[in-house]
């Protein structure tokens, strides 16, 4: 049982800052669709859970400290848990930007969708891509991985040694260059479709430029593009899972 002292409870403060600030970017947790009260019961409740896992990691003199020093260890605490959740946000933003470009290349950007993590709508096929990843996020177990990720992180980063700004800016950009690498290598068979199908429909309007073929080949371009979205959606969304697992358990 941990006892109630002025350190415990500064202590259970700065783990709750650390969580708090990654769930609120952290995908399937920071949704608009989460009520916001909802997320700090979750955040506060985790904070609570965690805690005799870590607090044994905690300095022993947090209620001695100067209120300066108090303050930068809660600044500090919640910048970690910003970047933590970033990280992980950046692989929902690469997946969501590259979705966008897909449904644009098959021909289906101009059709509106509801808006998923963010407040801004996507086409339909990019919302449904969205909902798809977030719904496995949970339906796979990764938020209790992020969890685990979360108690082992007070092991690397330790309270008190502050924020390192230089070292978090270098795993932000190698972590947005991983993520869009990859949204770009899941999403590449539908970008070379979308070349090689207006390549061609380019070609036969120049040879018979009296015919709107333009027009007469969108409805083929849709169809074929559906098609081939039926065919590849189940290996689409099993890499990408699998790369944002590997992240979330080694990251």
């Amino acid at each position: 049982m941990i006892e109630a002292s002025p350190s415990t409870i500064l202590g259970i403060f700065l783990i709750f800052c650390r969580i708090g600030g990654c769930l609120m970017l952290m995908p399937g947790f920071s949704s608009n669709r989460v009520p916001m009260n909802v997320r700090l019961f979750i955040a506060l409740t985790t904070s609570l859970a965690v805690a005799p896992l870590v607090m044994g990691r905690l300095p022993n003199d947090l209620a001695n400290q100067t209120p300066l020093m108090t303050f930068w260890l809660i600044l500090s605490e919640l910048l970690t848990g910003i970047m933590i959740g970033l990280l992980g946000r950046v692989y929902f933003m690469a997946l969501q930007t590259l979705v966008t470009a897909v449904a644009m290349a098959i021909g289906f950007g101009s059709i509106p969708g509801a808006p998923m993590d963010d407040a801004e709508p996507l086409p339909a096929i990019g919302s449904m891509i969205m909902m798809v990843a977030t719904a496995m996020l949970f339906l796979s177990d990764l938020h209790w991985e992020l969890f685990r990720g979360l108690a082992a992180s007070y092991a690397r980063l330790p309270v008190g040694e502050g924020f390192g700004t230089r070292v978090s800016l270098v795993e932000i950009v190698d972590q947005i260059g991983a993520a869009f690498v990859l949204a770009l290598r899941i999403s590449s068979p539908f970008i070379v479709y979308s070349v090689v199908v207006n390549l061609a429909v380019g070609l036969t309007n120049k040879l018979t430029p009296q015919v709107p073929i333009f027009f007469i080949a969108t409805p083929f371009v849709m169809l074929g593009g559906l098609l081939l979205f039926y065919f590849l959606v189940k290996d689409y969304m099993t890499l990408f899972m699998d790369a944002f697992a590997n992240w979330v358990a080694n990251g």
